[in-house]
């Protein structure tokens, strides 16, 4: 093949490669949400607000169990981050505030200590657990998929960024997921090796039925 023929071949590819390449793919939340993300807004429909979110500017409500609140800025909230990779979360903690033992199965999550310490931690999958106590401007990762948490290390409200490696990185808490749905309370006692009454306990605290 001669150089002319080669080098016409090239730009054919590269053309196609370009068209298919899209700059942004902003969330149309009316569409399903699969493994790729929510289908595009079409360009014309898109507008400058769909690539800010102001959400993660106000504290969060921690009059709660747990004395603490997360603010997600999550594809569903944030539009604009569909298809690349990314989202954000606000934690705030109140004196004695926990987010409790939870996994992101899509993602891998940066803290970032804004005010305050706290004391967080992650279990690997060998059950080596890594903990830490982190203070204004520490940053601490927790690895996709692990079990992890944070703890108010204070006694001064304490307020953190997550940065998640997913639009839509999904959550499970380990305490939610145990004692707040409706397994038996006979099957969670085989499989957590606790006794009835604290089970029942904890399933009435956290809404469970069974």
């Amino acid at each position: 093949m001669k150089m002319h023929q080669i080098l016409f071949l090239l730009f054919i590819l590269l053309s196609s490669t370009n068209a298919l390449v899209q700059d942004f793919c902003v969330a149309n939340l009316k569409g399903p949400d699969g493994p790729a993300g929510y289908p595009c807004k079409t360009e014309a429909k898109v507008t400058v607000d769909d690539f800010v979110f102001s959400g993660l500017a106000k504290a969060g409500n921690t009059s709660n169990i747990i004395k603490a609140a997360v603010t997600p800025a999550f594809v569903a909230q944030f539009p604009g981050v569909n298809g690349l990779g990314l989202s954000l979360a606000r934690l705030d903690l109140a004196p004695g505030g926990v987010i409790p033992l939870h996994t992101h199965p899509g993602a891998s999550e940066v803290l970032v200590v804004l005010h305050g310490s706290i004391t967080a931690g992650f279990i690997s999958s060998a059950n080596s657990v890594y903990v830490k106590t982190v203070h204004k401007g520490d940053i601490m990762v927790f690895p996709q998929g692990l079990l992890h948490f944070q703890a108010n290390a204070g006694g001064k409200p304490a307020t953190a960024i997550a940065s998640l490696s997913s639009p839509n990185p999904g959550l499970q808490i380990t305490a939610f997921a145990l004692f707040g749905n409706n397994l038996t309370s006979a099957l969670v006692e085989k499989t957590t090796f606790l006794d009835d009454a604290q089970v029942k306990k904890l399933k009435a605290i956290l809404g469970g039925t069974g």
